[in-house]
């Protein structure tokens, strides 16, 4: 969008004005919650999938004052509540023709279900666009390094949508932990119960195929993924745990969990990650199609200059760590989503050690950390000029999503690998390397 007095656009006019007095500036205003913007402030953001987390995301940046110019949905139907939202938005099916026809967009947010992120996400940083993707940010592990690698090329904003890597909670829990307050971590457990109907998993592909709604346009739904028959039991929200479309339990909510151990200990990449599950009882036509009712991955990582032997162990679908001793004998444990970090001096669960007696003893860290404005406040701080939002693709987001999803190839192969992350495989299984990136159906590229 020009500027009305000498053409320049608004992405140019962004870029060449922000600096670092400017970049601070926007961080103390979203600070201080103030929500009305000077019309030269406020950016044209896009929507890529706006059902859902797409219309939260949406809610929250156009009450951050920016302007919502597009919408992208296949799902007419889905997308109703956005449409309803942001009347003054233009309204597309395809995202490429939004790119294509609609020039005034400086940012957009992806959140489609997962087999699509890479592809919406990489053509609009190609297209000179900011990006908000939602967790996992990808569907295989070849999609987060091309992320990562086209963000660094092309130096936009990104950020991932795992919120609360921007909390207090988070913040406390890594200076507690670089204080030495549970001593060196040898060990960190997360688990998350979601159950099957909010997710469906541990079943076979159906054989009816009803047909497909007018709302929806179920070919570019497919996106890049194989074609199969359209079926209710794939959408608005329960593709995550087909295989073809979603990543399960651990893609859904492990960029969450484990967030907050990787920014603090600097995680590189695993050595071997295994994994098991329900589905080794089950057949192909239900492990090759969804994921399990309940699994436990483990990732191990080698002593590095930041942390010493480390085994991070996920469960879900009920499944959950032993109860430390030192938890209260009535305190609740192991349900809903919860994380238990365990070290050579003592436990924390979520960013309290255990028991509370120990906690009062201690009481609060030392202040070490900056303070985040707000995890979307971060995102448009960046989009300024600012400094790099806390997940942007490039120094967490697109790392942590890759060790997640070699936990669904290890769920997949039912067993231990051996991972080279230097070289981005398995050194001991060449059918597990070939899900590292799984094709793309004819006429969909990266």
């Amino acid at each position: 969008m020009a500027d009305g007095t000498n053409g320049v656009t608004r992405r140019d006019f962004l870029a060449k004005t922000a600096t670092v007095v400017a970049a601070a500036s926007v961080m103390s205003r979203y600070a201080r919650g103030q929500d009305e913007l000077p019309a030269n402030e406020k950016l044209n953001l896009a929507g890529i999938g706006v059902g859902g987390m797409g219309f939260h995301d949406l809610r929250n940046l156009a009450g951050l004052g920016h302007n919502i110019v597009a919408l992208c949905d296949v799902d007419r139907a889905h997308a109703a509540k956005a449409l309803a939202e942001f009347p003054k938005a233009k309204v597309y099916s395809d995202f490429r023709v939004m790119f294509e026809q609609q020039k005034d967009i400086d940012g957009v947010v992806v959140a489609t279900p997962d087999h699509l992120h890479a592809v919406v996400a990489i053509t609009a940083m190609k297209h000179g666009k900011h990006v908000y993707g939602e967790k996992p940010l990808a569907h295989s592990v070849y999609e987060t390094r091309e992320m990562a690698r086209i963000a660094r090329e092309t130096k936009l904003a990104t950020q991932m949508g795992n919120q609360g890597q921007a909390s207090e909670e988070a913040r406390v829990t890594i200076e507690m932990i670089q204080s030495g307050a549970i001593g060196t971590v040898t060990e960190v457990h997360a688990w998350s119960n979601r159950t099957p109907d909010i997710s469906r998993r541990g079943i076979a592909r159906p054989s009816d195929t009803p047909p497909v709604p007018d709302s929806l346009n179920w070919d570019l739904w497919l996106g890049p993924s194989p074609v199969r028959p359209y079926n209710p039991i794939y959408l608005p929200f329960h593709w995550r745990g087909w295989w073809d479309f979603g990543t399960g339990v651990l893609g859904d909510i492990g960029c969450h969990q484990l967030s907050t151990i990787f920014k603090c200990l600097k995680l590189g990449h695993p050595e071997s990650v295994e994994a098991c599950s329900t589905n080794w009882q089950q057949g192909p036509e239900i492990a090759n199609e969804t994921a399990p009712l309940a699994s436990t991955v483990r990732f191990r990582f080698a002593a590095s200059a930041d942390h010493g032997p480390l085994q991070i162990t996920w469960y879900d679908g009920g499944m959950q760590p032993t109860r430390p001793t030192e938890l209260e004998p009535r305190r609740p444990f192991g349900v809903d989503d919860g994380i238990l970090y365990v070290g050579d001096k003592g436990k924390m669960l979520g960013h309290r050690l255990i028991p509370e007696t120990r906690m009062a003893e201690y009481g609060k860290p030392e202040r070490k950390l900056p303070r985040s404005p707000g995890h979307y406040q971060e995102w448009i701080a960046a989009c300024k000029g600012g400094p790099p939002a806390g997940a942007n693709f490039v120094d967490h987001a697109a790392h942590l999503a890759e060790v997640i999803l070699l936990g669904n190839v290890a769920i997949r192969m039912n067993g231990k690998l051996a991972w080279d992350g230097e070289a981005g495989r398995f050194t001991d299984c060449d059918e597990a390397n070939a899900l590292l990136n799984p094709p793309y159906r004819k006429g969909w590229v990266l």
